[in-house]
């Protein structure tokens, strides 16, 4: 009688023979070539296999790790993560890795707030906000909406301006922006029209790559490339517009809510990306999971047009305002406003 290790491997291979002459492999060329493409097929699967692992380890990692891992948005990171497991090994390694194109070198000076105020009719969103963003910082700014989070986004690429303080952009940043709208895309364009700008081979940094592998990284592959972007899903338009910003070659990434809508493989290639990143990047986020992996530096809306600055990833940062706020920092609240004072 085999061994159950035996039983198993000998099932595997039934199985796996089975999906292949269920569905058929098309095979160009003589014997001898097929031996070389039956090869390079294999050491493809291999390498994918490998890839799904990897990511099936960081969300079981994950998973252990969260004390949290029953809230709501917890329940759907599980989820997603058992239906990981499930998955086939018919996706490819493109699928799942997102590249930054690299911007210029950034100098000393990357943004810089000095005693900014700001507010709007009567509600003061900051008073006397300052922070230095470092070269190679990656900042995860949080608090509740309407706190001023998009309005300092706004600042800093010049659509709006404050009404005391200075905020500085340092000359040699080269700005991408991502902002919730998402509503600078051309919706009569397809998908890898809108992304490739209609060429075969683009430019991501000092490289040319395929444009179709270089969209399909960004989970949409095959015919998901010739929707039109007017018929998106939140999601999908997400993803677009992602795949635009990160080509661009900037050194200073804004992201508002970059996580909404992304599956978890291209949520982990995002992490990924974010972390081989030479540049900063500053992001308005409510995951607390995806800061905790990527932040080097939190930027806090905490209410009463307060703003904390504080060195270190959210875990970091909401274990030290516990400590300066004690129980209370836990209690979910209003947001509150100072008055705006008229002269």
């Amino acid at each position: 009688m085999p061994s159950p290790t035996t039983a198993i491997s000998r099932q595997r291979r039934w199985l796996d023979f089975r999906v292949r002459a269920r569905y058929g492999i098309p095979w160009k060329g003589n014997y001898s070539s097929w031996l070389e493409q039956k090869q390079q097929r294999l050491a493809q699967e291999a390498k994918t296999e490998a890839v799904r692992q990897q990511t099936l380890q960081r969300e079981l990692e994950w998973l252990h790790m969260s004390p949290r891992a029953r809230q709501a948005k917890a329940k759907a990171r599980i989820n997603q993560y058992y239906a990981l497991v499930a998955q086939t090994r018919e996706r490819t390694n493109e699928d799942r890795e997102i590249f930054i194109a690299p911007g210029p070198r950034l100098g000393d000076v990357v943004i810089r707030a000095e005693g900014i105020t700001k507010g709007y009719d009567d509600h003061l969103l900051y008073d006397s906000l300052s922070f230095d963003v470092p070269a190679g910082a990656i900042v995860g700014i949080v608090g509740p909406n309407g706190a001023g989070k998009t309005t300092l986004f706004r600042m800093i690429v010049g659509e709006e301006k404050p009404d005391a303080g200075m905020l500085t952009v340092g000359a040699t940043v080269a700005l991408a922006y991502v902002d919730q709208s998402r509503d600078d895309l051309d919706p009569n364009k397809t998908v890898w029209e809108e992304i490739s700008g209609g060429q075969e081979q683009m430019a991501l940094g000092d490289r040319l790559v395929n444009s179709r592998a270089y969209v399909a990284r960004f989970n949409l592959a095959g015919s998901d490339q010739q929707k039109k972007v007017g018929a998106l899903s939140g999601g999908e338009r997400n993803r677009v517009h992602l795949a635009k910003m990160l080509k661009a070659g900037a050194n200073l990434l804004l992201l508002d809510e970059p996580s909404n809508d992304l599956d978890v493989n291209t949520l982990r290639a995002l992490e990924d990306a974010l972390e081989g990143f030479a540049g900063s990047a500053l992001i308005i986020s409510h995951d607390r999971w995806f800061l905790d992996r990527v932040a080097t530096h939190i930027l806090a809306f905490e209410g009463e047009s307060q703003v904390a600055w504080f060195p270190g990833n959210y875990s970091e940062y909401a274990e030290d305002h516990r400590r300066r706020c004690g129980a209370a920092a836990d209690r979910p609240h209003r947001l509150t406003y100072r008055k705006l004072r008229r002269a």
